[in-house]
C-alpha cells in the first residue's frame, strides 16, 4: 500500500542516468506484505533493525561496478565510486548516491547511541552511519548486505522508476 505525501528523492531514468529530485511517494506496507517480499534474513534486518553476523554477507567482498539499491522497494542508496574496504566486516560507503535518499535516525539500543541509517523511501534499515571515514566525507555508513541489491553498472536502465518521467 502506498501512502500519500510526496517526497524528493533521486531516480534512474530509462536510461540509466540519475536523475532529480523528483516527487515519489512513501511506500508503505504492512508486516504481511515485507514477509511475502523479503526473505526471513532480509525481514529481521531491514525491518526488524537487525544486524547480520560481521564478515558474512553477500555483497562484503563485492568490487563490481554499479549500484546498490534498498531491498525493500528499489531506491538507489549507494554506488560502487563510493565503496571503500573498512575492515568492519560490513560494506561501507564514504557517502550515499544522494543524499536525499538516506535519512539518519539517533539509535539509543543496545546501550549505546548510534546514527542509525535508513531508506528515505520506505524506512528499511540500512545499518550505521560513524565519523572514522575516509576523505573526502569522513564517514562511514556501515550497511548491512541483507538490506542491499546490487545492480550491475552496465543494467542501470533497469532500475528506472516511473517518477522519472
Amino acid at each position: 500500500m502506498e501512502q500519500t505525501g510526496s517526497l524528493k528523492l533521486r531516480v534512474f531514468n530509462q536510461a540509466g542516468q540519475l536523475v532529480g529530485p523528483v516527487s515519489v511517494n512513501p511506500v508503505v506496507k504492512t508486516d504481511a506484505e515485507w514477509k511475502q517480499q523479503l526473505t526471513r534474513e532480509q525481514f529481521q534486518i531491514a525491518r526488524g533493525k537487525g544486524t547480520e553476523a560481521p564478515f558474512c554477507g553477500t555483497l562484503l567482498d563485492n568490487h563490481r561496478d554499479g549500484v546498490y539499491t534498498c531491498v525493500c522497494c528499489g531506491l538507489p542508496l549507494f554506488t560502487s565510486a563510493h565503496k571503500f574496504n573498512s575492515m568492519s566486516g560490513w560494506p561501507s560507503f564514504f557517502q550515499p548516491i544522494a543524499t536525499e535518499n538516506v535519512k539518519t535516525h539517533t539509535d539509543r539500543s543496545h546501550g549505546m547511541v548510534r546514527v542509525e541509517i535508513l531508506c528515505a523511501r520506505c524506512d528499511a534499515h540500512l545499518g550505521h552511519v560513524f565519523t572514522d571515514g575516509p576523505k573526502p566525507t569522513g564517514d562511514r555508513h556501515c550497511v548491512n548486505s541483507e538490506s542491499l541489491t546490487f545492480t550491475d553498472g552496465t543494467a542501470l536502465a533497469s532500475l528506472a522508476d516511473a517518477a522519472a518521467g
